[in-house]
């Protein structure tokens, strides 16, 4: 797993590289701010972790470490469920990789936790959103409700959880139109397609997870925010990370939003998908530029 993480931020890690001295046990704080900056972290977040640091010019890895994990550490998991069918609505930007990232939980869900699946092809904005999605769930040998363009999302996910329901399926993962938060009309079908699967199964949807395109960095934070406001946010999942160099922007992302990071995207197939562990972030990130004492 560590490899992974050091594989998925090699981008982040080669443009730290750049700005860093050779690498040593100790770097300045003014060296810091430029290997932080190069990483995408905010330069308000940078003055934050800098001030937490030890007095005095020098930083130790350490102290280092201790300060970036404590941006992760009162973030608390999703709460664990024995509800069946657990259901997950999935959202986001276009473009930010939801449908293939709803493939690969699909796998995750069927081939690793042997798991029963069935997708809702709730994206009807986009005719080739459900063939797409259909394609995956061919691919990962999982179950999907789906129409024809045009169709009410809303119905489609209230199928998908009566059928999960009805044959006694593990998970429902219901895709939905990529929209900005500024879209009124699609932001009114998201929070309709929340009260829908409340009416199909009594607290679904039980997980609300947001997918954020990690190359858009710090930028990513608002949009989060407003969708948190529109439906509520339960839970992340970063994908594209492994092409930008934008991997520190997930301190920020963790500060602002104190919702927990679930999975990383690293690639197109179906097995790209590792769970987020802290330690082998920041570890993975530490590595780059300075050295145990």
């Amino acid at each position: 797993m560590f490899g992974f993480f050091k594989k998925v931020l090699t981008k982040t890690t080669e443009s730290i590289q750049k700005v860093a001295p050779s690498k040593s046990s100790t770097v300045t704080k003014e060296q810091l701010e430029d290997i932080l900056l190069e990483a995408d972290v905010s330069y308000d977040l940078i003055e934050e972790i800098i001030y937490y640091l030890p007095a005095g010019e020098k930083v130790k890895r350490r102290d280092l470490r201790r300060v970036l994990l404590a941006y992760f550490a009162d973030i608390e998991d999703l709460p664990k469920s024995d509800v069946k069918p657990y259901v997950e609505l999935i959202f986001g930007i276009n473009g930010a990789g939801k449908t293939t990232t709803i493939g690969k939980l699909a796998y995750y869900y069927r081939a690793i936790k042997k798991e029963s699946v069935v997708l809702a092809a709730s994206d009807t904005f986009r005719a080739a959103a459900i063939e797409q999605l259909e394609r995956w769930a061919k691919r990962v040998k999982v179950h999907i409700v789906s129409t024809k363009q045009g169709h009410d999302p809303s119905a489609v996910a209230y199928d998908a959880i009566s059928s999960a329901v009805a044959k006694g399926f593990d998970r429902v993962l219901i895709d939905t139109a990529g929209r900005l938060h500024t879209q009124k009309n699609l932001s009114s079908e998201l929070q309709k397609i929340v009260r829908i699967c409340d009416k199909a199964l009594s607290g679904a949807p039980h997980a609300k997870i947001l997918i954020i395109d990690g190359t858009q960095g710090n930028a990513a934070i608002n949009q989060a925010k407003a969708f948190n406001d529109i439906i509520g946010i339960d839970a992340l999942i970063i994908t594209k990370l492994d092409g930008t160099a934008k991997g520190g922007a997930l301190f920020g992302i963790a500060k602002e939003l104190n919702k927990p990071i679930l999975y990383i995207g690293t690639g197109e197939n179906e097995a790209d998908l590792i769970e987020f562990n802290k330690e082998e972030f920041v570890d993975s990130l530490l590595d780059s530029f300075i050295e145990e004492e």
